[in-house]
């Protein structure tokens, strides 16, 4: 997150001297400590985020590659004049153990064509389809598979899940 902002305020100021780096450096700090103290965030998400790379970059080809085939599948239902859209409301639960997953999850179903994650509380997800045929296997699809092996990581890594906002309530260190 320091090295994001710090991106941030060299893009934003659209030349790099020593001035501006020396008061990038010092913003992005102050930034960076305002977020851990007052926004929930932690330094071992950038570390968890820098050590896992991989995962993440593959996470980001697989949403990309399941949005391309989306939008192939809803130009098809759109165009096709013999194919009947028929929209569906589908719930389902998973079984997240942060909320940081269930938020992943559901931007990744919202972002794909044809389908809005309508609700996420709880563990339980409510989402629309343009079509029942979209709406198959989106409770144990590839993207909960691979949002597990993040959580399984991030547990292996750390130990639990202290100091990070779970899907159902806030763990604090007594």
């Amino acid at each position: 997150m320091f090295l994001f902002t710090l991106f941030v305020w060299i893009i934003f100021n659209g030349r790099l001297t020593v001035e501006i780096m020396i008061f990038g450096l010092i913003i992005s700090a102050v930034m960076y400590w305002f977020i851990c103290k007052f926004l929930d965030y932690s330094w071992k998400i950038d570390l968890f985020a820098i050590f896992n790379i991989g995962l993440f970059v593959k996470y980001f080809g697989v949403l990309i590659a399941e949005i391309v085939k989306a939008n192939f599948s809803v130009v098809g239902m759109v165009m096709s004049s013999r194919y009947d859209i028929e929209p569906v409301i589908v719930s389902f639960t998973t079984d997240f153990k942060t909320e940081s997953a269930m938020i992943m999850l559901a931007n990744s179903i919202t972002l794909t064509p044809g389908t809005i994650t309508v609700s996420a509380e709880n563990n339980r997800f409510t989402v629309h389809c343009l079509d029942k045929s979209l709406a198959v296997g989106l409770n144990d699809s590839v993207f909960v598979d691979m949002l597990h092996r993040f959580e399984d990581k991030w547990e292996a890594r750390y130990g639990g899940f202290e100091g990070i906002r779970l899907a159902d309530k806030q763990i604090t260190k007594n």
